[in-house]
């Protein structure tokens, strides 16, 4: 089968070195978005996405806008690939793009749609203190993750777990989500199942006052929130920023969610 793969950030990668590895996939093109400054002293570098597919030397192509950039649209088109693969990519595709390939665009989604459908599902995830979520894989439509699901799997969610942690358990989850699902597309034995609209919750993007903590909110509100949109919850403190990284509810109820103390050794 001949993927087109379109993914930016390291959520991306583990699909990505998945289907490189995979005997029944050929990866022949890599779509994700342009280089920019990243990281301390603001170097221009590649996304994640990139360093795995330049590594690998397949084609890459990263135009800044996808629907209006018509020598990637040709080039997509000649390619004549069988399935799109999207993986927080990053960019809305067009009307156009989705009926190119054979099998469709089908995209890994990190929520258990129709829940927390948009930008950053992971961490409003937490933010809302849920115990379980997954990954989805749908046929994208021209909807923000309105399409058809194909299959799900779930994840229960500690009352720890930062995103950055979920991101990495979830990724690892994608991969070989992905893959089934497109084994059974081509085999014609995976009916698409539609979206239940009316119980879809949303999950925009994530804005600079998201991350101002208001000590009037209850603590474990105030938990989910740092966890969620963790390493960036700030507030004040002798009139400068302090950044929080860390907390733990002392609530019965939270306490008995907590993993057991680690035993010393001495």
């Amino acid at each position: 089968m001949r993927i087109v793969y379109f993914g930016t950030p390291q959520f991306a990668v583990p699909s990505l070195e998945a289907f490189l590895q995979h005997p029944d996939v050929e990866v022949v093109a890599v779509v994700t978005q342009p280089d920019k400054r990243r990281g301390r002293g603001s170097k221009v570098l590649p996304s994640p996405v990139k360093a795995i597919a330049t590594a690998a030397h397949l084609p890459v192509w990263q135009p800044r806008r996808i629907k209006k950039d018509q020598t990637t649209l040709t080039a997509l088109r000649d390619l004549a690939a069988d399935a799109f693969v999207v993986v927080a990519y990053g960019q809305i595709l067009s009307p156009e793009i989705l009926a190119m390939p054979r099998l469709g665009c089908i995209n890994g989604h990190g929520s258990l749609l129709p829940a927390y459908r948009g930008a950053a599902p992971i961490q409003w995830c937490l933010y809302h203190g849920e115990s379980e979520t997954g990954i989805t894989t749908m046929c994208m439509d021209a909807g923000m993750d309105t399409g058809p699901m194909l299959l799900k799997r779930t994840l229960p969610v500690g009352l720890l777990d930062t995103a950055q942690d979920l991101a990495v358990a979830l990724a690892a989850l994608t991969a070989p989500l992905l893959i089934e699902t497109l084994q059974l597309l081509e085999a014609g034995t995976l009916t698409p199942t539609p979206q239940p609209d009316a119980q879809a919750t949303y999950a925009p993007l994530i804005q600079k006052s998201d991350f101002q903590l208001d000590w009037s909110r209850s603590a474990i509100a105030l938990h989910n929130q740092v966890r969620g949109f963790y390493p960036n919850c700030v507030t004040q403190f002798r009139g400068h920023d302090l950044k929080v990284l860390a907390t733990v509810p002392l609530g019965a109820e939270q306490r008995s969610q907590l993993p057991p103390p680690v035993a010393s050794r001495e």
